[in-house]
């Protein structure tokens, strides 16, 4: 097998990011087309897998090395530099903010950039490629799901980390207004809190309880990836209220689930959130928000979810990006 690694997709990273789940999902499709193994850590078994102290052991052959994240660069950089293995060093890009010096020297150094929009593009050196993520229509597909024990109560999430960044508490506002005159609705808010944002989350805990709502607007631990489509089907709406995203990907997940979407107008979300299957409104404005939602709580959100599936799978299927990326490793290793 290891004569047959042509392509090393390191995660280096313990906790749960959209950079480990997009690791978890390509592997799976591309190995089918191309020699590749996933390295590193919170990584789940089945994945194809090289543990890292074996890299520099491996039979030697060029192979590509890509990178998401400064320290996956910083460790091909040094396997290259120190003359370990060979290697052409790709790193993915999916920030929208102007990276430091450190950053921008390591970028200097690979042989191919991506980023994952317009952008993110904008904002890295060099001469990035653009390939958008996708979405397994597989894997995150309409079922039926009582994940969170709501019973007959219809949902309304929000989901990933809490923080500020992420636009929670304009999620909680809006639960807040429009809960009281929808009482066959829930609002669940599923992520971790972690300890620099503990105040920011008893804040919020604390606007649910005065306006009287802990029984409908609930906290809920962060689930594993393989728990995420049963989270989406559990659904009727999903609002994604973020300030600041690189790409974003929960909207276009809760769509090929078939779970209509509000989000702000931020990363990539305007690109798969259409009318027919959402809404999008200005970041960092509240009332907007909660306009939004109450509109779509007036309509008809099963033909909108009917609408978001067959947009994902038509333009925005995980196979699209994986293909793209195995072109790409294609090509730098014919360059040798």
């Amino acid at each position: 097998m290891a004569d047959e690694i042509e392509v090393i997709a390191p995660n280096l990273n313990r906790r749960l990011s959209g950079v480990t789940a997009t690791v978890i999902a390509l592997v799976p499709y591309q190995v089918k087309k191309i020699g590749i193994v996933a390295t590193g850590v919170a990584l789940p078994e089945g994945l194809p897998f090289v543990p890292v102290w074996k890299l520099p052991f491996l039979k030697r052959r060029m192979r590509v090395w890509h990178a998401r994240r400064n320290n996956e660069m910083m460790l091909g950089i040094l396997l290259r530099t120190l003359g370990l293995m060979r290697l052409k060093l790709v790193f993915t890009s999916s920030s929208p903010r102007k990276r430091g010096g450190l950053t921008r020297w390591m970028v200097s150094k690979m042989d191919a950039i991506v980023a994952t929009a317009p952008q993110n593009a904008a904002v890295m050196p060099g001469d990035p490629v653009i390939i958008p993520h996708g979405v397994n229509t597989e894997v995150f597909a309409p079922a039926s799901s009582d994940i969170f024990g709501a019973g007959d109560q219809k949902l309304i999430g929000c989901f990933g980390r809490v923080r500020e960044k992420k636009g929670t508490h304009h999620f909680v506002e809006a639960m807040c207004e429009l809960l009281p005159d929808h009482p066959e609705y829930t609002a669940i808010i599923m992520g971790r809190i972690t300890p620099d944002n503990d105040a920011y989350g008893k804040a919020l805990k604390a606007r649910i309880a005065k306006a009287g709502l802990e029984e409908r607007i609930l906290f809920k631990d962060e689930r594993p990836l393989a728990e995420m489509p049963r989270a989406y089907n559990a659904l009727s709406l999903y609002v994604a209220p973020s300030l600041l995203e690189g790409f974003g990907l929960t909207p276009l997940e809760a769509l090929s689930c078939e779970v209509p979407v509000v989000a702000t107008d931020v990363g990539a979300f305007r690109d798969f959130v259409s009318q027919d299957c959402g809404e999008i409104v200005a970041k960092d404005d509240a009332p907007a928000l909660t306009q939004a939602v109450g509109r779509m709580l007036r309509r008809d959100l099963g033909a909108m979810g009917a609408a978001g599936r067959q947009r994902a799978q038509a333009q925005f299927g995980l196979d699209r990006e994986a293909d793209a990326l195995v072109d790409l490793y294609r090509g730098l290793l014919d360059e040798g």
